[in-house]
């Protein structure tokens, strides 16, 4: 006892009130915590009822999401085939004559040209198409609702919690949708053929080729009387090839804010639901005041757009280009510079900074210092999760330590959003260095099924599933191979080879109705033109936010940003 109240006389407790109070405070004990059997068993059932009415909700939103990121996207994708591909087969028939494209349309140069630029443009789908996908969903949640005769208030929306008695129907509903194949890229079926591109594209060559060019008295070589039929023959293979590298890319691995909100923070109370409704009402009020209620809005599980101006019209791309690009954020990096920023201003701002953490990563690892190259890795996933391609660079660090779980994880998460060689290969050689050795052949079989020549990879399956003798790699094939998207001739005995393994064979094109030439043989370079941004440069310790505008000093940086854009196509050398 503190020297304080040491004059306090301490009493002795008695042993026979002690004991009653411990018996009354247990008896009270006993009374809160007990309830009965009937309303104990009421309450948990009534819980969890709401619990699976609010998972079953925010199921459906992120299902009817990721259909909308792939309709939307693939209407994207379709008119990139329309405006930039003719210019794209322009540039390479400048360079390899007017056949060269219909023989190298399927070539790994240009798809590796069209997965840097799909990537860039996918990785702005999610936060493009999120909330007016939330907005849509409720909309056609609120037709349902109303069909129903649920009452929906002016203020507050929707309350989740009155659709209770309808469970049964939005289950099935959410059964219906779980059921339907997994949202890929594919051409919208109301769009047409490419006609509009392709007369551009005989237009363009006309002018500049044609017996019509003001640029030359004759054509030059290879411009006989089938350069037509050559040309609409590379264009038609060339948007074959675009659609086959989007459908390398799974929509489920973009919207990852969206996606977090709707599964690991989704509450089941029935609070989150109640605060979507809150904020989506009043959009959807003041959209029926102003135009009406569409048709669209009247068909409750239509499965996309309910009631979106433009959708299965050919005004449909704006949707992509012009009412998803919007500006008003308010995240610090889009204030001080300026007015509003649309989402592709702020993600050009969010792609420096981590490509700029990417590069840190990369000078560490070519000093050999993996450790270091793992947290700018990281660092630049965090800042821009929605390239895959940071994955696959902390997964080549890891395997550099030996780290093969931390490894096979990051090939992982990067294949969630592309389905690529160097994700399948780097994760083969980490499942089995873990001893997962069916999973590492299941691997290198599907890093083959995209590129079948890809000589490491057969490589690296041969020393796992080792053939014959008599069907080995002839040594040249294989010790030349030096990189995962090596592409050096079929080895001796392939088709034996790829028997044996039960490997996909390289098909072989369609026959064509014209010859081939020596200019067909030609290997030609794509590379990103390097843009140059003013980059704000922060005092220690402030942020933008702190600063006034005549303050902020910037520095003037080069990147390079794939787009359909800002490219050239030359000869490659060597």
């Amino acid at each position: 006892m503190p020297a304080k109240y040491s004059h306090v006389k301490k009493r002795t407790t008695n042993p026979k009130k002690k004991a009653a109070a411990t018996i009354q405070s247990g008896k009270e004990s006993n009374r809160h915590k007990k309830l009965p059997n009937h309303l104990d068993k009421t309450i948990t059932n009534a819980m969890s009822a709401v619990s699976q009415l609010e998972r079953a909700i925010a199921k459906i939103f992120l299902i009817r999401f990721e259909q909308d990121i792939a309709r939307l996207f693939s209407t994207h994708i379709f008119c990139v085939a329309l405006i930039h591909l003719p210019t794209f087969m322009m540039r390479c028939i400048t360079v390899g004559g007017p056949s060269w494209v219909a023989y190298n349309a399927d070539c790994e140069e240009i798809k590796d040209f069209f997965r840097s630029v799909v990537s860039m443009d996918l990785r702005q789908a999610g936060e493009r198409v999120s909330t007016k996908s939330v907005l849509w969903s409720y909309t056609a949640l609120r037709e349902f609702a109303l069909s129903n005769n649920v009452p929906v208030c002016r203020k507050r929306g929707l309350h989740s919690l009155r659709l209770l008695p309808h469970y049964d129907s939005l289950k099935v509903h959410m059964d219906s949708l779980e059921a339907m194949p997994h949202a890929a890229f594919t051409k919208p079926p109301h769009l047409g053929a490419l006609t509009e591109g392709l007369e551009a594209l005989e237009e363009a060559c006309e002018l500049k080729y044609g017996e019509k060019s003001p640029l030359r008295s004759t054509p030059p070589p290879g411009w006989d009387h089938q350069w037509r039929i050559k040309v609409r023959m590379g264009y038609e293979r060339l948007a074959q090839t675009l659609w086959r590298v989007a459908r390398e890319f799974d929509v489920s691995g973009y919207g990852c804010v969206l996606r977090e909100k709707l599964t690991t923070k989704w509450c089941d109370c029935g609070c989150s639901t109640d605060h979507l409704g809150e904020v989506c009402e009043k959009t959807v009020r003041e959209d029926e005041e102003g135009s009406g209620v569409r048709s669209g809005k009247q068909r409750e599980w239509d499965g996309r757009g309910s009631g979106v101006l433009g959708w299965e019209t050919e005004e449909e791309e704006d949707i992509w280009d012009i009412d998803l690009d919007f500006g008003g954020s308010d995240s610090e990096e889009g204030e001080g510079f300026g007015s509003e920023m649309t989402i592709a201003q702020m993600m050009e701002i969010r792609f420096i900074k981590a490509e700029r953490e990417k590069e840190f990563g990369n000078a560490a690892f070519r000093r050999g210092e993996y450790q270091r190259a793992v947290k700018h890795y990281k660092a630049a996933h965090s800042i821009e999760p929605e390239l895959p391609h940071y994955q696959l660079n902390l997964a080549a660090a890891h395997l550099k330590l030996s780290d093969w779980l931390e490894a096979e994880e990051a090939c992982t998460k990067a294949l969630g959003q592309h389905r690529s060689i160097k994700g399948y290969y780097r994760r083969s050689k980490a499942r089995r260095m873990l001893g997962k050795l069916d999973d590492a052949v299941q691997d290198l079989r599907a890093a083959l099924k995209i590129q079948p020549s890809n000589n490491e990879a057969l490589d690296e399956l041969l020393s796992i599933l080792p053939p014959d003798d008599s069907l080995r790699l002839a040594p040249s094939s294989s010790s030349l191979a030096t990189s995962s998207s090596s592409t050096s001739p079929a080895p001796r005995n392939a088709s034996s080879l790829y028997d044996h393994l039960h490997l996909p064979k390289q098909k072989q094109p369609k026959q064509l109705p014209f010859s081939r030439s020596s200019n067909d043989d030609r290997k030609i370079k794509v590379s990103s033109i390097p843009v140059s941004y003013e980059v704000p440069l922060m005092p220690g310790g402030k942020t933008s936010t702190e600063l006034k505008p005549k303050d902020l000093k910037t520095r003037t940086e080069s990147f390079i940003f794939p787009s359909w854009e800002k490219y050239t196509v030359r000869l490659a050398t060597g």
